[in-house]
């Protein structure tokens, strides 16, 4: 079967979306299974800065006229059999090629406050297109119970297929830069359902009631787009963007990964520290339990509940050693071999 996969992620993104798109190309590379040729298609043009207008009249292109211009005749000249979009590129089809999806959540619907207007139209037609796709590949039960329930359409519509590790323990190398001895460890974007607000609630309560927390460094992009939560607190780092080498490093000497997110598709940090036996503290909210299982330690969003969680990381060698050790265990189920197995078996289900 030749399958034409939409990799536009890579280039408008560097975050998860593009770190599934690399992981399930480099898994199907690794599966090499003789009948599923994939091969990406995307406009191979990056969109990464926020420069404006410049973006919006890229992003205008990507998502409205380079699926009709260029993107269907791109499958009909390729001879595809089956089409799997990955964001909200629409691509009118040509006759015969069938269609699977990779949806990540419906956060846009659930919480649309976090998003650009643009965003929401995105995601509104995408919704109204996603009962027309043979099947819908979600990356988490609970984005697929978040689907069902928005769309109505049945389970059997829907395939969950978790996401993998790219992190190398063997590749880690340190930065250039002075790191604290002891320190917490916050990874993603710094957008504000990631709530990183709850972290400075934590922290000031620490300082008011005079007890000291270790520093905490934040790896992740987007800190000039917050303008409205002010300068960084005394104790916090902000390193912006890391190379995954300097990533692996931080998570293996980090006392925890602290995850305070109030809605997640995947949860892809939590998985990423488990692998390279890094702690992890989030609350039991969206998919991070379905992450996490019983591998990492859970709190409520409440700043007083972070704040005896974290002394507890802080403080008790034998709990942070208890859950490197579970997350550990529970890491090698996240690989993108299996997440490229579990793919290509949806793709010829549908072709069947």
């Amino acid at each position: 079967m030749r399958v034409l996969l939409d990799d536009n992620g890579r280039y408008t993104a560097r975050a998860g979306v593009a770190r599934y798109l690399d992981g399930l190309l480099g898994g199907f590379a690794e599966l090499g299974a003789p009948d599923v040729d994939v091969a990406p298609l995307a406009w191979r043009v990056e969109n990464l800065g926020w420069a404006q207008p410049a973006r919006m009249v890229k992003t205008a292109y990507r998502e409205l006229l380079w699926p009709r211009l260029v993107a269907r005749r791109a499958l009909r000249r390729a001879g595809a059999d089956l089409y799997h979009s990955t964001g909200p590129v629409l691509v009118p089809l040509p006759d015969g090629v069938r269609e699977v999806h990779t949806l990540y959540d419906v956060a846009v619907v659930r919480q649309p406050e976090r998003f650009r207007r643009w965003h929401r139209l995105s995601a509104e037609r995408l919704v109204r297109r996603l009962p027309g796709k043979a099947r819908i590949v979600c990356i988490s039960r609970f984005t697929a119970d978040e689907a069902m329930a928005l769309t109505g359409l049945p389970a059997s519509r829907f395939d969950v297929v978790h996401l993998g590790v790219s992190l190398s323990a063997a590749a880690a190398r340190p930065p250039a830069y002075a790191v604290p001895e002891r320190f917490f460890l916050f990874v993603g974007s710094l957008e504000p359902g990631k709530n990183l607000a709850l972290l400075r609630e934590v922290y000031a309560l620490a300082r008011s009631r005079g007890e000291r927390l270790p520093p905490l460094l934040v790896v992740g992009a987007r800190w000039e787009g917050l303008p409205g939560e002010g300068g960084p607190p005394p104790d916090w780092h902000y390193l912006g963007r890391e190379p995954d080498e300097t990533l692996a490093w931080l998570y293996q000497r980090a006392l925890a990964l602290v995850f305070p997110s109030r809605y997640e598709g995947f949860g892809l940090p939590l998985a990423e520290a488990m692998s390279l036996g890094c702690p992890v503290l989030c609350a039991p909210v969206a998919s991070l339990p379905e992450v996490g299982g019983e591998a990492v330690s859970y709190a409520p969003l409440e700043p007083d509940r972070w704040l005896a969680a974290m002394h507890r990381l802080a403080d008790d060698d034998a709990w942070r050693a208890d859950l490197a050790a579970r997350g550990l265990a529970r890491a090698p189920r996240f690989t993108w071999r299996r997440c490229a197995e579990e793919t290509a078996a949806v793709y010829r289900d549908v072709l069947r």
